[in-house]
């Protein structure tokens, strides 16, 4: 059975990392943009990697450009910004696709244990994916679903 520990990702500087690094520890994982209406979530996904990072909780962010261009075009900018106004030290990683014949093999991966309302797609930036220390897709939250609303869910994996 693939899990998401599998999966390869690109580092904001061009190097390739495997997620075997987060293995045994719950992820939060997010498909990203900085110039959206939904860019303050950056801000709870900080509050949630923080008050349980203790406990191994990790947020991989994923900037990506799909949705109406919400991402500057420089990488370093994007990082910028997110530690600048929100305070993120969560992980972000280098821009990727979520959907199409581009589309970043571990969002395949994701959309395709959970799928969303009427599609597996992504519609939107901030579609969040909880997975478990196994690496198992547990839960997909739809992009206006708050970072504090995955708390509880948070909560019953890590028990």
């Amino acid at each position: 059975m693939v899990s998401v520990y599998d999966f390869e990702v690109k580092k904001t500087n061009g190097e390739i990392t495997s997620l075997k690094e987060y293995e045994g520890k719950p992820l939060i994982i997010v498909n990203t943009a900085s110039k959206c209406g939904l860019t303050p979530q950056y801000g709870g996904l900080q509050s949630l990697y923080e008050k349980y990072k203790d406990e191994g909780l990790t947020v991989l962010g994923f900037p990506c450009d799909q949705f109406n261009n919400q991402e500057f075009d420089d990488i370093n900018e994007t990082t910028e910004f997110c530690q600048v106004n929100y305070g993120v030290t969560f992980h972000i990683f280098a821009k990727i696709d979520v959907n199409g014949d581009d589309a970043d093999p571990l969002f395949t991966h994701l959309t395709t244990e959970k799928k969303g309302l009427f599609s597996k797609k992504i519609k939107w930036n901030f579609t969040k994916f909880l997975v478990n220390q196994q690496g198992e897709v547990v839960k997909r939250y739809s992009p206006q679903t708050e970072p504090g609303k995955i708390e509880e869910d948070l909560n019953k994996i890590l028990s």
